[in-house]
């Protein structure tokens, strides 16, 4: 790494030459950490220039530090920090400082502590990471994204990538939405009825702030989406959890003074389970007769491979009372962040504002990457290989889980990328989250899911077991029935009291 030259200042109330203050200079940086061994040094010739003094000036401060052992030459390659110069010293704070603000008297609104599924960082080198909605390198169209991403650093793009565009979003990825996204959901939207989000849960939370308030109530699903849960609780309203059954949320359980309803209808998150059509116009019905609001998030309904997906609940809305959340990044891959809202346009007129304070717009160049690659058939393409891998995965582990007679207790009817598995009387799912870490194994426990613990759940599912959640996007096909086996192996010995569910962790 080569140092600026434009790290380097004189001061005017220095005492002594030109060339000890260079000399102070750069032993400083060395000294201070700021320099590391290896570092290049600015030519003598570009210093003396940024600094307005002569080059010989400098010259014989670099001689007079490489005496010193300070820095070192390299024929013409210039001057750098010598490997044996001085390490800097241990900072040793100059006062006791003691930290004595009140920060639980200073923050009257709290952000954290809501429960979250662990995702290890390094959750690639395990062997068996049976984890959802983690990027598979051997699916994802690396090449032509990485050409999109070329194209739309081009001179023909400088606008999009340059451009402080205030609150709106790029109008290529607008219009596809609009033109082919939409449409194969049923929906008809014009593009002030579009909002893009930094991935579904920007989106969800963008809804929640425009529509919830102290005093309002929400009703969500039980077991949900654990950043929902955490969403609406800084939002101050009130919820209602609302336990699914094998086709999703029962309208029938509303109560009669929900002001807005949170439902995963396509692939409920996380029993997979699809909300059959007549469910769904008995939930609009219901929402009708209530005055309510539904915020659809239409989670994972391109991984509809085993029949086509059902309409959205925002096709069939007659009212413009639904919110749709939809999301590039569960099938591109999570770290881009690329999500949109459809409403009724005063409601996206708020959102749109909301958003612009925050963060004013998303990225031009991502956004216009993105544009790209879906108007070129790269998503579509990319789409037609995740499916085909994912209905081989779905029977291989289907047939090792029927194998090994493990419990399933969610399974998606049109597809999915996941089982929501039912544990053994006894069995803790984070205990077995743990000692199956520990074997080289990932799987997601069920708890964070739930706004109770499993055994207070009054509906839905019997008191006692636990889940887990069994994703098969990010492993391939032939590690699957080898892992399904070690789980099975473990819950075995588990049930069998070799491990006690109060043992501490491996």
């Amino acid at each position: 790494m080569a140092i600026s030259e434009q790290t380097f200042f004189l001061d005017p109330a220095h005492q002594g030459s030109l060339q000890q203050q260079v000399r102070q200079m750069v032993a400083s940086g060395i000294l201070s950490g700021r320099f590391r061994a290896g570092e290049r040094l600015p030519s003598s010739r570009r210093l003396a220039a940024h600094l307005g003094v002569s080059r010989i000036t400098v010259t014989l401060a670099y001689n007079d530090l490489m005496a010193d052992d300070y820095l070192t030459s390299a024929g013409r390659s210039g001057y750098f920090v010598s490997a044996n110069a001085p390490a800097p010293p241990v900072a040793t704070p100059l006062i006791d400082r003691q930290d004595r603000v009140n920060w639980a008297a200073a923050m009257p609104r709290r952000f954290s502590g809501g429960r979250h599924v662990d995702k290890p960082p390094d959750w690639r080198r395990y062997r068996y990471p049976f984890l959802y909605g983690q990027a598979d390198p051997s699916l994802f169209d690396h090449q032509n994204w990485r050409l999109c991403a070329l194209k739309a650093l081009g001179q023909r793009d400088y606008d999009s990538l340059t451009t402080d565009q205030m609150d709106r979003d790029d109008p290529l990825l607008v219009e596809f939405i609009a033109r082919q996204t939409l449409p194969r959901r049923g929906i008809l939207a014009r593009p002030e009825e579009i909002l893009i989000t930094v991935g579904a849960q920007n989106a969800l939370w963008l809804a929640a702030q425009v529509l919830l308030a102290p005093g309002r109530i929400a009703a969500i699903e039980e077991p949900c989406y654990p950043g929902l849960r955490d969403i609406l609780r800084q939002s101050g309203c009130t919820t209602r959890a609302l336990p699914v059954d094998e086709d999703g949320l029962n309208p029938a359980l509303i109560p009669p003074d929900v002001d807005v309803i949170f439902t995963t209808p396509s692939h409920q998150c996380p029993t997979a389970a699809t909300m059959p059509l007549a469910r769904r116009h008995m939930l609009l019905d219901r929402a009708a007769a209530g005055n309510a609001l539904i915020v659809e998030d239409d989670y994972e309904f391109e991984m509809s491979f085993l029949t086509a997906p059902s309409p959205a609940l925002k096709s069939l809305d007659r009212d413009g009372r639904v919110v749709h959340v939809g999301s590039f990044s569960k099938v591109l891959f999570p770290g881009l962040r690329l999500g949109y809202l459809v409403g009724a346009e005063p409601f996206i007129t708020e959102a749109r504002a909301l958003r612009s304070a925050v963060l004013r717009h998303l990225p031009g160049h991502i956004q216009r990457t993105a544009a790209y690659f879906l108007s070129l058939g790269h998503y579509d393409a990319m789409i037609r290989r995740l499916r085909a891998a994912f209905a081989d995965r779905r029977r291989v582990m289907e047939r090792a889980l029927r194998h090994h007679g493990l419990t399933i207790a969610g399974r998606g009817a049109f597809g999915g990328s996941s089982f929501w598995m039912q544990c053994s009387d006894g069995i803790d799912p984070d205990l077995l989250a743990q000692r199956l870490k520990a074997r080289d194994v990932l799987i997601e426990p069920g708890t964070p899911f739930f706004d109770q613990p499993f055994g207070d759940q009054p509906f839905g599912y019997q008191p006692g077991p636990g889940f887990y959640r069994l994703a098969y996007s990010s492993i391939p096909a032939d590690r699957i029935g080898p892992g399904v086996a070690l789980i099975a192996d473990e819950i075995r010995l588990m049930a069998a009291g070799v491990y006690s569910v109060k043992s501490p962790a491996v």
